[in-house]
């Protein structure tokens, strides 16, 4: 059922608005309820068999006062045979509500853990251009688990608490409807201190995990880029930043378990108030003939076991108030709509030529900050186009808009003659491979890191793809070959032995359309030679835009175009180009590219 909910996920589904995630809360959860309402039904049918239980005892313990003073050994002899009977079937039942109600909950928390995390997997790269990784790492994994613990203290805490104190006050009415009534004058007092104590404990709660994710997306910035840390021996100023947004984080959780630290005792010595009057009352009522000393002592009993779930609620209700925040921050991702989506008719894109053609496109990330301006280009199968010009010129942004990685305000692109917005994402991206400057591994085996995004893989395919990549060597020279577990983002490999399995993925993936960002930028002369070898391998018979950064490279591409202010300024091969002396190209290679 789970792999059928990551399997099916859309990502054109309408998530709620935040607004009404605000209001409704712990209500958002219900659609997740609904389709385990069997198992729900049948640990509530515990739960009422555990919770009638209760008025018995507090019968039984009436009825051993009543036999003492009339000596009736036999009933008294027979009352611990009934208790023991009464505690089995109390704990049958106890232990099929808690166990039925647990896998319930866990089993929500996981459903809404695996479609917030397919809901992610489809937002754009704008979102997580803004958005700080340790801070959805928390919602995912802190926010939910206690939703999942809220729930399952309301299913086999929080519910039978509210049932039994139902079903014992029912019990105390039938034996003196007075005595109750007294008995619960204090009872509106103590809701209304209950309810200020769980706002109290939202609104910390809140701010206590805001800066718990905070302090986790310090963390992962700070373990993503420690070699940058221990380059400027910035150890001393890491720390400082840490010690303070360990301290917020003291802070504000000290201030929830401070509201707390007060609850406890002013409802405590609510409660002994309460008792006291108790006691007062019930021996007045025994003096006027109205209740009978077993009565009365049923009567303790049944407020005896009345406290244990008063106590209860209170702190489940502080538990609920601050799962609130939980469910708000988890629902906030939900209310996260991808601007960039499959059309209602989208249809699948066929194998293609790789002719690509940009129809006077224009794109902004800001409104004010136009970065392609009515750009026009059309690029025919097989032809290798190298992008040049300044950062900012459009380079980037210009082969982001192909993927469908965002969408351009005015124009449109097309491949094969067939608008790109017309496909679906996967099939466009499935014809379109990308060799980045920088290479992201990520932990398992090489083999899988070659294989990247395919379940089920052909192991021959990926060595004949290494063999392409140049990497086929260096990969045997592990003991575990191809099964070699890499660390995290593949730290265990040398720059261009990491490029290379980037092309590798690229070759076993065998796009017609692909884009280099500069592949060998970075690398040394020895494994820069691996490399371009086996980006020429890549790069035959493909439709090919690379970034360019070097002369070696540009050199190779049948057309070179120069941006400048989101435009193409200048277009022509290396030789035409370069022999114009005022060209902007020829103060490029002048300037900026190596020989």
């Amino acid at each position: 059922m789970l792999l059928a909910l990551v399997v099916t996920y859309n990502c054109d589904r309408k998530p709620v608005a935040t607004s009404s995630v605000n209001k409704a809360r712990y209500r958002q959860l219900l659609p997740y309820l609904r389709p385990h309402w069997p198992t729900l039904a049948i640990a509530t049918t515990c739960t009422l068999g555990y919770v009638l239980t209760m008025p018995l005892i507090a019968y039984l313990l009436g009825q051993v006062a009543d036999y003492i003073g009339q000596k009736n050994m036999e009933a008294l002899l027979l009352l611990p045979v009934l208790a023991a009977v009464l505690f089995i079937v109390r704990g049958i039942f106890e232990y099929g509500q808690d166990a039925l109600m647990a896998g319930v909950a866990f089993q929500v928390a996981m459903t809404l853990r695996l479609e917030t995390y397919s809901h992610l997997q489809c937002l754009n790269f704008d979102y997580f251009e803004q958005a700080q990784t340790g801070d959805l790492t928390y919602r995912l994994t802190e926010d939910v688990d206690r939703i999942g613990e809220v729930l399952n203290k309301l299913f086999h805490q929080a519910l039978p608490c509210v049932l039994q104190l139902i079903a014992i006050l029912a019990y105390m009415f039938y034996l003196n409807w007075l005595l109750t009534l007294e008995t619960l004058i204090l009872a509106p007092v103590m809701a209304a201190l209950i309810g200020w104590f769980g706002n109290q404990l939202l609104s910390l709660s809140r701010k206590s995990q805001n800066q718990v994710s905070t302090l986790s997306a310090l963390l992962t910035e700070v373990f993503g880029g420690i070699r940058l840390v221990k380059a400027f021996a910035a150890e001393e100023y890491e720390i400082q930043r840490f010690t303070q947004a360990a301290d917020r984080n003291r802070q504000a959780k000290y201030a929830a378990e401070r509201i707390k630290a007060i609850q406890y005792p002013v409802v405590g010595l609510l409660e002994a108030i309460a008792v006291a009057c108790l006691f007062l009352l019930g021996g007045w009522q025994i003096a006027q003939g109205n209740l009978t000393g077993s009565e009365f002592i049923s009567f303790i009993t049944a407020v005896a076991l009345i406290i244990d779930p008063i106590n209860l609620l209170t702190a489940n209700f502080n538990e609920y108030k601050q799962g609130q925040a939980s469910v708000d921050r988890v629902f906030e991702l939900l209310a996260v709509q991808p601007k960039v989506t499959d059309a209602p008719d989208a249809k699948i894109l066929a194998a293609v030529q790789g002719q690509v053609e940009y129809r006077s496109v224009s794109f902004a990330y800001r409104p004010d900050q136009p970065i392609l301006q009515g750009l026009s280009l059309t690029v025919q199968p097989g032809e290798v186009v190298a992008l040049v010009g300044a950062s900012g010129a459009g380079k980037t942004t210009l082969v982001n808009l192909l993927p469908r990685f965002y969408e351009p305000q005015v124009g449109q692109i097309f491949i094969d003659g067939v608008e790109i917005q017309s496909v679906t994402l996967k099939s466009l991206r499935q014809q379109i491979g990308i060799v980045p400057q920088e290479t992201l591994l990520f932990s398992g085996t090489i083999a899988r890191n070659i294989a990247f995004g395919q379940t089920h893989f052909d192991l021959k395919a990926v060595r004949e793809a290494a063999k392409i990549a140049n990497a086929h060597d260096f990969i045997l020279q592990f003991p575990e070959g191809y099964g070699t577990q890499l660390g995290e983002r593949g730290v265990t490999l040398s720059g261009g032995q990491r490029q290379r399995l980037a092309i590798a993925r690229a070759v076993l993936l065998n796009p017609r359309i692909l884009i280099l960002d500069e592949a060998t930028s970075a690398l040394d002369s020895e494994s820069e030679i691996l490399v371009q070898e086996a980006l020429e391998r890549l790069m035959q018979g493909r439709t090919v835009f690379i970034i360019a950064h070097r002369l070696t490279t540009v050199r190779r591409a049948n057309r070179i175009l120069v941006l400048e202010q989101g435009k193409v300024v200048e277009s022509g091969t290396h030789e035409q180009l370069s022999q114009q002396a005022d060209s902007r190209y020829a103060g490029f290679c002048a300037h900026q590219f190596l020989s």
